[in-house]
């Protein structure tokens, strides 16, 4: 799978739940390849803006889409990594602002 099938496969589902991938191409698609680098070296697609510890067990909670995305894209219109936003926010009606990390420290150190 390439970072163009991907894309294409995720956003038939996750479209319909109110989720857009960034207008913004140059920002997509590298995001894209990185969650395709990170399934294979992980084994799973771990958040490319985050640093996996590893397993999956640890990462559980960072896994795209991570548990982080629906309560960034409420407050923030889109996800820490900018790669999933609401469709205001890729309209340019919604102020595009630093979506600050959530992740607790505790599970960002291990």
């Amino acid at each position: 799978m390439n970072a163009q099938q991907l894309y294409d496969a995720l956003k038939k589902i996750q479209e319909p739940k109110g989720c857009y991938f960034n207008a913004d191409m140059g920002m997509t698609m590298p995001l894209m390849e990185s969650l395709l680098v990170n399934k294979e070296r992980l084994g799973y697609m771990a958040c490319p803006c985050r640093l996996a510890n590893g397993t999956f067990e640890a990462d559980r909670d960072i896994v795209c889409p991570c548990e982080y995305r629906e309560a960034d894209m409420a407050e923030y219109g889109a996800c820490f990594c900018g790669l999933y936003v609401t469709k205001d926010w890729n309209e340019g009606k919604r102020e595009h602002v630093y979506v600050p990390e959530r992740r607790p420290v505790e599970r960002i150190l291990g």
